[in-house]
């Protein structure tokens, strides 16, 4: 494993920091000391009550940028954790708490990385970081602002890595290359309420609403080269009928569909609205309203993909998947800038109580991540 000097010491720093989304609760101004000494100019976009920090070494191309998020999801029962959730305690070789998986560490371990490699002189481009605060909550005003912004200052990136905790189990098994696209619907329907001793004098909405749900559940798509099938869940069934003597007026459904790129969003929600539109309702009526948080990407077997497996393979001497699972990541907003891989941690604990990584694995990531700005940066890439 090459050496770099130890993301540690940030990476319990930033552990302490209670960052639920969306306060970032000092974590700026600890990154940004630490890269204000690499010699980085920051800078600090605020969009609502989301804090973001921009940060740059170098004003040539290619620009390389680590991009990541501060924020982490609420701590749930604190009782429940074997340490305080927010102490950054380092036991037995273990880094605790909350947002040790998900994903401090990473930030701690980009910075340490960027350090060690710009101590052998600074590259022929420069290098980046895209920090929010507001990835765990609906990510409206983070990094897809923040790079709305950049683009209206004349910055531009050429190529970006997520820290984003990608592994299942051990490090260096998974590199993501793509995500999934994600819909969210509510579908509701609307009847006619009445006394059930009386059904022809109401429109019972929930039978109608059963059969909408059974019209979306057939297969979307049987996947793509790089993507599973697309998916859709029900997650919610509604009437809000607390009696046993009234047919309900309304009924409603919530669903998700995670869906590959044989869609986009506006194709999905054509497509899905055709199979509603086939049942036979009486004298019952639907609306549906769609949301999409996101559009499917895929970077996929290209250079960049290449360059991020080979570090990998170098520190931990695996041979990462390429993959597309899991969910959604703010690479979603960066793939419409550039292209983007995610390689991070082991995820298995995060959101989790007890959330925690492996000191080892901390040093290990600050390792990949200085042999990918070695590649990225090497006279052959010119």
């Amino acid at each position: 494993m090459n050496t770099v000097s130890t993301p540690l010491p940030l990476a319990v720093a930033l552990v302490r920091c209670p960052s639920v989304t969306p306060d970032s609760a000092g974590c700026f101004e600890l990154i940004e000391q630490e890269l204000v000494k690499l010699g980085f100019t920051c800078r600090r976009y605020r969009f609502g009550n989301v804090e973001n920090l921009y940060a740059r070494r170098g004003t040539a191309a290619p620009n390389f940028c680590f991009a990541g998020h501060v924020d982490v999801v609420p701590p749930g029962n604190v009782a429940a954790w074997r340490v305080p959730p927010f102490a950054g305690t380092v036991e037995d070789g273990v880094l605790w708490g909350r947002g040790a998986a998900d994903m401090k560490p990473a930030i701690a371990a980009f910075i340490s990385a960027a350090g060690d490699f710009l101590a052998d002189g600074a590259p022929f481009g420069s290098i980046s970081f895209l920090l929010t605060a507001d990835e765990e909550g609906e990510a409206v005003n983070g990094t897809v602002k923040v790079l709305e912004s950049l683009v209206a200052d004349g910055e531009r990136l050429d190529a970006c890595l997520v820290g984003e905790p990608t592994n299942p189990s051990v490090l260096g098994e998974m590199i993501k290359v793509g995500r999934r696209g994600s819909l969210n619907a509510v579908l509701t329907v609307q009847g006619i309420a009445g006394h059930v001793a009386y059904p022809e004098r109401a429109a019972n909405p929930v039978p109608a609403l059963l059969d909408l749900t059974a019209a979306l559940r057939p297969p979307l798509d049987r996947g793509t080269a790089h993507f599973q099938p697309s998916n859709l869940e029900i997650t919610s069934l509604d009437v809000g009928n607390p009696v046993t003597n009234v047919i309900p007026e309304v009924a409603i459904a919530r669903f998700n569909v995670r869906f590959n790129d044989t869609f986009t969003g506006v194709s999905l929600e054509a497509l899905l609205r055709q199979r509603l539109d086939a049942v036979a309702l009486g004298s019952c009526r639907y609306t549906l309203h769609v949301t999409v948080s996101g559009e499917p990407f895929c970077t996929g077997d290209a250079p960049l993909s290449r360059l991020v497996a080979a570090a990998v393979h170098e520190v931990t001497g695996k041979t990462p998947e390429l993959s597309t699972s899991g969910g959604t990541s703010d690479a979603r907003f960066i793939a419409r800038y550039c292209p983007v891989v995610e390689f991070g941690g082991v995820g298995a604990t995060m959101h989790k109580i007890d959330e925690r990584q492996d000191v080892a694995d901390i040093l290990a990531l600050a390792a990949v991540y200085r042999r990918i700005l070695a590649y990225f940066f090497s006279p052959k890439q010119r």
